[in-house]
This record gives structure tokens, sequence and C-alpha cells, in this order.
């Protein structure tokens, strides 16, 4: 019913930046909170940040400084703009987002978490 999908990972020498991308798209009646997980090698997926439907912003102490979370609410997307990049930041980036959905009655249900399929962001000179 919902999609979320993820873009803009890569390689990127250290210190360098990166943005990624995370539309949400099916039947949505509006989105909550967004945010953005990670799980880099040998750890568990971690929270990296969370964005609420009105733009205020929480990070992890990892991150924070470095990392900005934004969404465009008529896009149903989010942003995770990431600068001076370490190679500790390398992993699998996914984002999730707490949804209201329209069914086909226009009834609303949830929110329910929905999460993307991940992206990979290697940080490597």
């Amino acid at each position: 019913q919902v999609q979320l999908v993820e873009s803009g990972g890569g390689l990127v020498q250290p210190g360098g930046s990166l943005r990624l991308s995370c539309a949400a798209s099916g039947s949505i009646f509006s989105i909550n909170a967004m945010a953005w997980y990670r799980q880099t090698p040998g750890k568990q997926r971690e929270w990296a940040g969370t964005i609420s439907s009105g733009g205020s912003t929480n990070y992890a102490d990892s991150v924070k400084g470095r990392f900005t979370i934004s969404r465009d609410n008529a896009k149903n997307t989010v942003y995770l703009q990431m600068n001076s990049l370490t190679p500790e930041d390398t992993g699998v980036y996914y984002c999730a987002a707490d949804v209201i959905t329209s069914t086909s009655n226009g009834r609303k249900r949830g929110p329910f978490r929905y999460w993307g399929q991940g992206t990979q962001v290697t940080v490597s000179s």
C-alpha cells in the first residue's frame, strides 16, 4: 500500500558530502514523523535522526552537527544531508515513515511504520 524508495547513496571520500532522498508513495493520507536509520558493518541498525511533520528534528549524538534532515511534505519526501563524512559512516541507510493511510472507502488507518529498502553509503579514499 505504501512504498518508500531511497536514492542518493554511493561512494564518497572522507570529508565529503552526500544527500539521500526517500520518497513515499501509495495510499497515503498523511505522514507523521519520518526518520533515518543506518546499519554499519558489524553493528545493529541504529537511529540517526527524526523529523516531525512540523519540521522539528532530533539527531543521534554520532551524527549531530554533521547530518541534517529535512522534508518536503508536498512530495512526501525526506532528505538526509550528510557532511564531513568519515569511514565510520559507511553502511546501509534506511528511511522510515509513520503513515496514516487512506482506504478505498475514505477511511483513515494507522499510523503504520513503513521502511525503505536501504541505500548503500561507502566512505573511502
